[in-house]
């Protein structure tokens, strides 16, 4: 095989010397000088030769080992020759992994705005359940009621003066102790009423000996703002007309507060609590609307108090609310007639 090629070579090397008019100096060279030129080409294997077809003679045509496909920018879609078998492709040295950073994780965000310290202690405030002050208790101004008032509601007032600093401790209760939001209907109502009477007493007492309560503040003493009771301060006028009516909307009311004057309704003798209101409301309406000192029912014909009329709106219809406590049932078309009102002291 290696012999063969040679003779090829030799007779390739011959053909082209005489095409270019070479001197047949350049044929005589020695044989070793050939032979060192023969030994000069490079082998090829019998694969890389080929045969021109017209001219007979051979041709070498050495395939590149290195050659490699086309790459996608050269011959974009061209496929990819299979390379050779004897050839292996060289395994890619593994690429090191590089280590990834850590992820830190923020911590959970709360989406509402992070209040101001202000805004905190305020935030504290509200949650914080707010503590509701206890109603008061009455039992100074029971156990003065108990002891200076008769069951007729006349009141002891000479004897009462003298107890004026007993009074003054309830009242100094009252001042410190104001409503709260959260006491019930009946707690409020009891603390009004007791306020309302307890605050006529003294006014009366300051004042006493006196033969009416029009005889002060030139005949307008429910007008005066003097009663303080927490931070607001009071006129009697405003403490019945002003809270007791308009937010209680009870028409027994007007048997429980006491103006100090012989017509008023009765002063009770004990002092309003919670728990005896609505019976209290009730014994004291009856005894007032049957006692013919203050006024004179019959079947046909009724004569009463000045109160009936001063408030005729918080009674709606007078006959009906009448029977509901009088003795003697009030015929629907009885006649009605107001008596005068005596503003005379209330005392024994």
């Amino acid at each position: 095989m290696r012999h063969y090629s040679i003779l090829i070579l030799l007779l390739v090397s011959f053909s082209f010397a005489c095409g270019n008019g070479e001197t047949a100096s350049g044929a005589g060279q020695s044989g070793a000088e050939q032979t060192a030129t023969a030994e000069a080409v490079p082998v090829v294997d019998q694969a890389d030769v080929a045969t021109e077809p017209e001219t007979g003679v051979a041709t070498e045509v050495v395939k590149e080992k290195e050659e490699v496909a086309p790459t996608v920018s050269e011959k974009k879609g061209q496929e990819q020759p299979d390379l050779p078998k004897e050839v292996e492709e060289t395994p890619k040295e593994p690429v090191e992994a590089q280590p990834e950073e850590p992820v830190i994780e923020e911590p959970h965000q709360d989406p509402r705005p992070t209040p101001t310290v202000k805004e905190a202690e305020k935030e504290e405030v509200l949650e914080e359940k707010p503590v509701v002050a206890a109603a008061p208790s009455h039992a100074i101004w029971d156990e003065l009621l108990r002891k200076y008032v008769n069951s007729a509601g006349r009141v002891n007032y000479a004897g009462l003066k003298k107890d004026m600093n007993r009074l003054n401790e309830y009242l100094d209760l009252l001042s410190k102790n104001p409503p709260q939001a959260g006491w019930s209907r009946a707690e409020e109502m009891a603390y009004w009423i007791n306020a309302y009477n307890a605050f006529t007493v003294k006014l009366i007492l300051d004042n006493y000996p006196v033969k009416s309560i029009t005889d002060l503040h030139g005949g307008q003493p429910w007008k005066v703002r003097w009663i303080k009771l927490g931070s607001k301060t009071y006129s009697l006028d405003e403490i019945e007309n002003g809270i007791l009516r308009p937010k209680f909307k009870d028409a027994r009311i007007h048997f429980a507060v006491n103006c100090a004057a012989k017509s008023c309704p009765p002063l009770l003798n004990q002092a309003w609590a919670a728990q005896n209101l609505e019976s209290n409301f009730e014994k004291q309406a009856r005894a007032f609307i049957n006692n013919p000192a203050y006024n004179k029912i019959s079947p046909a014909a009724i004569q009463v108090s000045k109160i009936f009329e001063w408030y005729a709106q918080d009674f709606g219809d007078l006959i009906t609310f009448l029977n509901r406590y009088s003795k003697v049932k009030i015929k629907p078309n009885a006649k009605v007639r107001y008596l005068e009102y005596e503003w005379a002291l209330n005392s024994q």
